[in-house]
């Protein structure tokens, strides 16, 4: 099976690294700490309940290792977790950390419209973390 990542997603985030059959992507708005979980599995299928029960369960270990990590790294006061593809069909799963000071709180980040790019050295930090969180 090959696959490709949707254009919208590649365009909108930065690789963190791949775990058990899954890309994981930081979304590119450093206002929420926000993670994106692309499971590499065939076109076409977009929801968990369509998965095989393998698969399944290898994505959610990477919910909750991403869960860990963006609850160790950022502290947020709640994590909001779902797999919605409304507007890109390829199945991903969002792991947001929220925080009541955030600027959504406490509203749905999905259609925010505020947003400020990472810089580059704040990339490399999480990067890091990520590989330091995901070697132990």
């Amino acid at each position: 099976m090959s696959f490709t990542l949707h254009p919208r997603l590649a365009a909108g985030s930065f690789e963190l690294g791949e775990l058990l059959g899954c890309r994981v992507l930081l979304k590119n708005n450093a206002i929420f700490p926000w993670i994106l979980i692309v499971p590499q599995v065939e076109e076409g299928i977009e929801d968990l309940h369509e998965l095989d029960p393998e698969t399944y369960g290898d994505v959610v270990v990477v919910i909750r290792e991403v869960s860990d990590f963006v609850a160790s790294h950022f502290h947020p006061d709640k994590l909001n977790v779902a797999c919605i593809g409304n507007q890109v069909r390829q199945m991903h799963i969002h792991v947001v950390g929220r925080t009541e000071d955030d600027p959504a709180w406490p509203g749905v980040v999905w259609s925010f419209e505020g947003k400020r790019e990472y810089r580059a050295s704040e990339v490399q930090s999480i990067r890091t973390a990520w590989e330091v969180f995901t070697d132990q």
